[in-house]
């Protein structure tokens, strides 16, 4: 988490957007400073020009590690939050993008996204997502957005479990609800065919080869057992062994939310041995397996990115880059959530 914090010292703007901003607006980061905003102790450094912009808040954020124990516990939870943020078309623009709205509880005005079929029983992190934003909050009033936060805490944790970087825009601000029914639509099911995946993410701009990239998210994390069932006890394209194991924790019925690591090699790394898991025919979820099939686009980049880890953090970091760039709100779209569970 020492290293989440120090990366704000080393943002870039969204394109197109200044680099300094007043107390209110959403926060964009310079090269050099972490901040331009003014914190409560009423010492302001608001030019790009000076590099010695609110140490004290900067400090503040890295003691902070030391309170979180739970973040590293937590880490591939930051990039599911951020991937289901992301593809869902909901918020203040009526479309996709990271807005923070998956964050959000359910209120009077509308069922929040945590309770959608893909996201239901199996988000983590909100709580260390809060507790950032709490102590940001009380150094920097209204001036990091949530979804900043969400992007940013997604970005560290791939590259603290082993993986790439990538360039992060700031800037964004966070929508002001959230779409249950959106969420149901958009987010792709474990179940979903090659065509199926192809088409949800064109429809969010994205090619065959982002989304074959993306997947590989999947070297790291779990899945509940209602969501691999059908595929450990009826599909054909599965090793028998690797099915029959699976099928002891999660049979053709009950045991809905017992757990599997999506990687079985290792879990907890971020590296290309879930494409090898596919040559293997050894995918938990039907829409992993379904990556390797013969004479397919996908097919090919599965071998590539199994035998080549470079090329797939590559690939991967750059289908980052565009999946954190959809539809952002900014200006005066949305707001700066001060608990991000709620809207102001």
């Amino acid at each position: 988490m020492a290293d989440l914090l120090r990366a704000w010292a080393y943002m870039e703007p969204l394109p197109g957007l200044p680099l300094t901003v007043d107390v209110g607006t959403s926060l964009l980061f310079h090269q050099i400073d972490p901040f331009h905003a003014t914190p409560r102790n009423g010492h302001s450094n608001r030019s790009p020009s000076h590099g010695v912009g609110l140490r004290s808040v900067r400090h503040f954020l890295l003691d902070l590690v030391h309170d979180v124990a739970g973040f590293f516990r937590e880490r591939p939870a930051f990039l599911v939050l951020l991937q289901r943020d992301m593809s869902d078309s909901a918020g203040d623009s009526g479309e996709q993008g990271c807005d923070g709205s998956v964050l959000l509880d359910d209120d009077g005005n509308f069922v929040g996204e945590k309770n959608a079929g893909p996201n239901a029983n199996s988000l983590r992190g909100f709580e260390v997502v809060d507790t950032i934003k709490a102590a940001v909050e009380i150094e920097c009033p209204q001036t990091v957005s949530c979804a900043d936060i969400l992007a940013l805490a997604a970005r560290e944790s791939v590259a603290l479990l082993g993986g790439p970087s990538w360039a992060l825009g700031l800037g964004r601000r966070d929508s002001t609800t959230a779409s249950l029914s959106g969420a149901n639509s958009d987010l792709p099911s474990p179940a979903s065919s090659i065509p199926q995946l192809v088409s949800a993410f064109a429809a969010k701009g994205l090619s065959a080869r982002d989304m074959t990239a993306l997947s590989g998210a999947h070297t790291v994390g779990q899945a509940r057992c209602v969501n691999f069932r059908d595929h450990v006890n009826g599909d054909a394209n599965i090793d028998a062994s690797f099915a029959e194991q699976r099928r002891r924790s999660c049979p053709a019925s009950g045991g809905d939310g017992n757990l599997a690591p999506l990687d079985e090699q290792t879990a907890g790394t971020f590296d290309n041995a879930y494409f090898q898991n596919l040559l293997e025919f050894r995918g938990l979820l039907h829409s992993d397996q379904v990556l390797y099939s013969n004479g397919t686009q996908e097919s090919s980049l599965v071998q590539l990115y199994a035998s080549d880890p470079s090329a797939f953090e590559a690939d991967f970091a750059a289908a980052m880059v565009k999946m954190s760039n959809l539809s952002p709100l900014t200006g005066n779209s949305g707001e700066i959530r001060m608990n991000c569970r709620s809207v102001n």
